[in-house]
């Protein structure tokens, strides 16, 4: 498995990610021209030179390397809010109170806000159900947090993502059906695909900009307000893992929850490693061995590019702490473009199973990029 940068020929790839992807997952849409255009924003982002962010978008995709299929996509935006507005509710409490007859009554309420202005966003995370394999689901979410670490400049101290909320089986979402019987009468798909196509004005001509009493939503909205769809939860336990936390800000259209985080408190940005390398024979030591000596470990690698970025995960690459040198087999060198003396940045994804195999963790528990974060 390879990540890197999306190209054009991985169009038809993408259309078939947006139907296999289905309502709700904004950040690609079964549009081909919104996806080209898609596509070149993407690779000029990757080309350009960036001492702060603006209005880069990066796309990945991750490619098996022996068919050449694209198994999934995972994506930054580096600079959300700024050409267009942002919209969350908020989720805080209304306080009503008479002194006089004595009575207190606090009351949740929902307030239409653009608080992330300005923030990076990590998104378009999305494994195709045919290609879930052991590791590709944390290799696709972790390794933006690899390109963030070696290019820090391009980001904003915080990084946000949204999560995909709550859909019945038809893929309609219970929060937007009671929005939508009273004020906006547009089918969930067709909000989540104006919106995936930037096309989001109707929010502010349409949405009610008072404060939404939840008590008298619904009970199937009322319920779903902060849930995640049961295939994301993998996705939001990995993210609060490496240090996001809700805050009270959901999406407007299916009620999910947005996390957040400081770019710099990111567990797999601090602990990532920049290092020098070292292309040695495709010879497997003895577990015995390797574990005595060095890190054997299942790391994700990746070399030190922007627009030539390519990142991996191996089982036997070896890091040598005390020469900041890792120690890199050459098919997986050749496949990320690294030379000796070289740099690469690494970090662990998970113990090294016994029997020397990859797969650690069940095929179940890849779920967390089937119906992640937009």
């Amino acid at each position: 498995m390879i990540i890197r940068p999306v190209a054009m020929t991985d169009l038809p790839a993408l259309q078939q990610i947006a139907v296999e992807s289905g309502p709700g997952f904004t950040s690609l849409v079964d549009d081909r021209d919104f996806l080209v255009q898609k596509i070149h924003h993407s690779i000029a982002s990757f080309g350009r030179t960036v001492n702060s962010p603006g209005d880069e978008s990066y796309l990945f995709v991750l490619e098996d390397s022996e068919t050449g299929d694209i198994m999934g996509t995972t994506g930054i935006e580096a600079s959300v809010g700024i050409r267009r507005p942002l919209y969350h509710y908020h989720r805080s409490m209304a306080v009503h109170r008479s002194p006089e007859l004595n009575l207190l009554r606090r009351l949740e309420v929902l307030n239409l806000c653009n608080h992330y202005t300005g923030c990076s966003e990590i998104c378009t995370l999305f494994l195709r159900p045919k290609f879930r394999r052991a590791q590709a689901g944390k290799l696709l979410s972790r390794v933006r947090f690899l390109f963030m670490a070696q290019h820090p400049q391009r980001f904003a101290e915080t990084v946000i993502a949204e999560m995909r909320g709550v859909a019945d089986e038809r893929g309609q979402s219970p929060f937007w059906n009671w929005l939508r019987s009273h004020f906006v009468d547009l089918e969930f798909d067709t909000v989540t695909r104006m919106v995936g196509t930037g096309d989001n004005g109707f929010i502010a001509d349409l949405m009610p900009r008072h404060p939404l009493y939840t008590r008298l939503m619904d009970e199937n909205a009322r319920a779903v307000i902060g849930r995640v769809h049961d295939n994301t939860r993998p996705a939001l336990n990995m993210l609060e893992a490496e240090g996001f936390r809700h805050t009270g800000y959901i999406d407007p259209f299916d009620g999910g929850p947005t996390v957040e985080a400081r770019l710099a408190d990111i567990r797999s940005v601090s602990a990532s490693v920049t290092c020098r390398t070292q292309i040695v024979d495709d010879i497997q030591p003895t577990l015995e061995n390797w574990n005595s000596d060095g890190q054997g470990r299942i790391l994700a690698i990746t070399n030190t590019g922007t627009d030539g970025f390519r990142a991996t995960i191996s089982a036997a690459a070896r890091y040598l702490p005390t020469r900041n040198l890792l120690q890199v087999p050459a098919t997986v060198a050749n496949a990320l473009q690294l030379g000796n003396d070289g740099r690469a940045s690494f970090m662990e994804l998970a113990p090294a199973s016994t029997d020397r195999q990859t797969a650690v963790i069940p095929v179940r528990q890849q779920q967390e990029a089937l119906h992640a974060h937009r």
